[in-house]
């Protein structure tokens, strides 16, 4: 689907009076609700780094990004609108979004042997994978890795998380995109 299919998507679940699961259940709905507010926000800011801008016009290959992602996913509120702003700066660049949970490609790019999103997977011009790149940034695994590890509830975690994204500002989902990128481009 297109990104605009995604936000459309997105919306349709919000808007409807009898949703389907997992969004029948209500705490599962509020976390779609709350992503959809912070994606809009990062495409509204449009934090994309002067690097980010400089570099992505420049490949010259065609590639294909394939990002698989749900509505209800916290992590995707913060990456996918980011991806997808990557995705805007070249006209050899084609996103494809994929729900994690229909007949998406995320049994072949599992994360630890889990179903982790999002994931981002660019390939070239004749469909091989270059690579791929899930789930968070490294630095925000590292605070989930720690937080867990002392035990801290769920909830405070899912703070520490947000909080990391929102003094983040982007930069950490860039900054390991591009050096990917990097490696496979030109």
């Amino acid at each position: 689907m297109t990104w605009k299919e995604y936000l459309d998507y997105a919306e349709s679940i919000l808007k409807n009076p009898t949703p389907t699961a997992p969004y029948d259940d209500p705490e599962y709905m509020e976390y779609t609700k709350m992503n959809a507010a912070r994606t809009h926000r990062w495409l509204k800011t449009a934090p994309l780094l002067p690097n980010t801008q400089a570099f992505i016009p420049t490949i010259s290959q065609p590639q294909q990004w394939v990002l698989i992602t749900e509505p209800w996913c916290g992590d995707a509120a913060h990456i996918t609108p980011i991806v997808y702003l990557m995705s805007t700066l070249n006209d050899k660049i084609s996103l494809d979004i994929q729900l994690r949970d229909t007949d998406s490609e995320i049994e072949n790019y599992l994360t630890h042997g889990t179903k982790s999103i999002p994931v981002l997977i660019v390939r070239d011009e004749h469909g091989k994978d270059l690579f791929h790149w899930s789930s968070r940034p490294a630095a925000a695994q590292k605070v989930y890795i720690d937080l867990k590890a002392q035990q801290v509830p769920v909830e405070e975690i899912k703070m520490a998380i947000q909080k990391f994204y929102n003094d983040d500002k982007a930069v950490a989902i860039q900054e390991e995109i591009m050096t990917l990128l990097k490696q496979y481009s030109q």
